[in-house]
């Protein structure tokens, strides 16, 4: 095993990957819950998107392990999923089986840009600035969900965002949580989110706010959703928007993802390429794919793989042990929805913090670097969205660039997803 996952070549330990593994699940354990809530708003059955949740992440985190040896999780990505329910389905009045085929579509297209070599070369054009600024403005996304998570950070119509209520019991749990958490890996605690996280939630035992809901349960039946998505209505129905849509959304996600979480694992190479990119992205989009025929929206690396990787996780044994623990969530769902929402937020918040330590190795002296890096880091949180951050990032470095008099210092990948990204804005608009 140690041989497999080459753990003594990147300092790790078999307990320290599973501490990490258990760190990541315990930080996107939400999307057992929400997910299925989201899908069902579809008109998908609640309980077969409960199984198809956990069964898309399981297989997909699985390979992601196996195949590039990454300490990233995947799951039915956030954002993806509401699209998918609210817009498509519910908006422009797409039947659900037919919003599965355009998802399976998207899927295929990125298998087949993978298997070419052409999305690996993509994502390796993009410059080390661009990467440090999504790393970066990854991170303040996750410290504004973490921040909102804790109850500190609440919407205002005057000032769009504004302090919460110091009163409430879940903000003051997630703030001792936070301080817990921080003293833990201040002193190397190992597996210290993971402490943390539980003894936030045990807090909240005496004040009613951590319900312990049971231990097993059997699994609700697949059947209603397996293999229920429509190939032949997808492409009949004119979806070729939607479904470039989602190709776009989930390369531009994904590639954020596998950039903040390599680079924060210490295993991008120096020029700023990432080893086996290849392989993390057929499982990227194997695992697209997979989700659309068991019958949930597109699945994608989360980002919330940040907290295993600050937990110690450097190998693709952290993705393979969450992929164990969404099988037993099937069984165990009770239990895996017992953590609530405040005692998991401080880690989130955490993470950011660390994730912008990425911001100190761009070049401030050179503007043309650093205010595009900058523009994709701050507009990431105030845009509520990852991919509009890139695509705005990328179209910005292209200009800039240009404006700048050094038009051939843009490589064509960035060029490519610069028009992309302005396609989709124009498409959206």
């Amino acid at each position: 095993m140690e041989r497999f996952f080459e753990m003594a070549e990147r300092g790790t330990t078999p307990r320290r990957e599973i501490m990490a593994g258990l760190t990541t699940f315990l930080t996107m354990a939400y999307i057992i819950v929400v997910n299925p809530g989201i899908m069902a708003a579809a008109g998908i059955d609640h309980g077969a998107a409960f199984v198809a949740t956990c069964i898309a992440a399981a297989i997909g985190s699985a390979m992601m392990g196996l195949l590039a040896n990454y300490p990233v999780a995947l799951a039915p990505g956030m954002g993806l999923n509401a699209y998918f329910a609210f817009v498509v389905v519910g908006a422009m009045g797409v039947p659900w089986q037919i919003a599965l085929g355009a998802v399976f579509l998207s899927g295929l297209i990125f298998f087949a840009v993978s298997v070419t070599g052409f999305r690996e070369w993509l994502i390796n054009s993009i410059p080390l600035s661009l990467k440090l600024g999504i790393a970066a403005g990854i991170g303040f996304f996750l410290g504004l969900i973490g921040l909102r998570g804790m109850g500190l950070v609440v919407d205002n119509p005057a000032t769009l965002v504004s302090l919460g209520s110091l009163r409430e019991i879940p903000t003051v749990l997630s703030c001792l949580g936070f301080i817990l958490i921080a003293g833990l890996v201040a002193r190397g605690v190992t597996g210290g989110i993971v402490i943390g996280i539980l003894v936030t939630a045990l807090l909240g035992i005496p004040f009613g706010l951590t319900e312990f809901h049971g231990v097993f349960a059997l699994p609700p039946s697949l059947a209603p959703t397996f293999l229920q998505m429509d190939l032949a209505g997808a492409i009949g129905f004119g979806l070729v928007g939607i479904v470039f849509t989602f190709f776009l959304v989930d390369l531009l996600d994904n590639a954020g993802t596998l950039i903040a979480t390599t680079h924060r694992a210490g295993l991008m190479r120096p020029d700023g390429s990432v080893p086996r990119l290849g392989r993390a992205l057929l499982s990227d989009s194997c695992g697209a794919m997979i989700g659309a025929m068991l019958g949930t929206s597109t699945t994608v690396s989360y980002i919330e793989s940040a907290a295993g990787v600050q937990a110690g996780g450097r190998t693709g044994l952290t993705a393979l042990t969450v992929a164990v623990l969404f099988l037993l969530a099937l069984f165990l769902a009770p239990l895996a929805t017992s953590v609530p929402a405040f005692a998991t937020a401080p880690a989130l918040v955490l993470v950011a913090c660390l994730m912008a330590q990425g911001l100190r190795d761009l070049d401030w002296e050179d503007a043309t670097d650093y205010l595009p890096a900058m523009l994709t880091a701050l507009a990431m949180p105030f845009t509520f969205s990852i991919a509009t951050g890139i695509g705005l990032g990328f179209i910005a470095y292209a200009l800039v660039k240009l404006m700048a008099g050094r038009g051939r210092q843009v490589g064509g990948g960035v060029w490519v997803i610069a028009a992309a990204s302005a396609v989709k804005f124009y498409l959206q608009s």
